[in-house]
């Protein structure tokens, strides 16, 4: 694959990409996984600093801030991803009750494989299993500062995609000013 002159070694591809056979429950989640798989852009352009420029007016701004977006989104999840996985790291304690939460619902789902579980004569389907968990898990996400954290989380991604979608001049990787991603018009004369 090569973009702007630039040719990802293979070592780009390997670094941020997610398993091949993720098996998901939700067909759809499933499927919007594999586009996001699909469609991440090189790390080497999403990164070349060569690439990087002030918007000349608000209306190009504006034009470049849409274009990065759509066309780097599924990097712009992976820097999501990175500060969840840096908050999990960097706070212990809710490293411990996220990891509790997902061992609860994998041996939740673990248990139902062999058989159901029945209370007072009433199944309990594995919805309700994982909704019971989550329930539980509530007061333990709120005493280890869930809330800081997730604001941290989505404030520090919104400021990082904002930096980048408006200085990243996407015109150097995709082509003309006017209209990167449509189709050239072709008049007949």
């Amino acid at each position: 694959m090569e973009e702007s002159g630039i040719e990802p070694s293979g070592c780009s591809k390997i670094i941020m990409q997610l398993p091949v056979h993720i098996q998901l429950a939700s067909p759809g989640m499933h499927e919007w996984v594999v586009r996001r798989r699909e469609n991440v852009r090189s790390w080497l352009v999403f990164l070349n600093t060569q690439n990087f420029k002030a918007p000349v007016s608000f209306q190009r701004w504006t034009k470049r801030l849409m274009k990065n977006i759509d066309y780097f989104q599924s990097n712009y999840v992976f820097i999501f991803i990175g500060l969840v996985v840096y908050c999990l790291i960097t706070s212990p304690l809710l490293f411990l009750i996220v990891s509790l939460s997902l061992g609860g619902c994998y041996l939740v789902s673990l248990k139902n494989v062999d058989r159901k579980l029945v209370i007072g004569g009433r199944e309990v389907s594995v919805g309700h299993q994982f909704l019971l968990i989550g329930i539980l898990s509530l007061p333990l996400f709120y005493w280890a500062g869930v809330g800081s954290v997730l604001f941290w989380v989505l404030g520090a991604t919104f400021f990082v995609i904002c930096i980048h979608a408006t200085f990243y001049n996407i015109e150097n990787v995709v082509g003309s000013d006017e209209d990167p991603f449509e189709e050239p018009a072709i008049q007949e004369v």
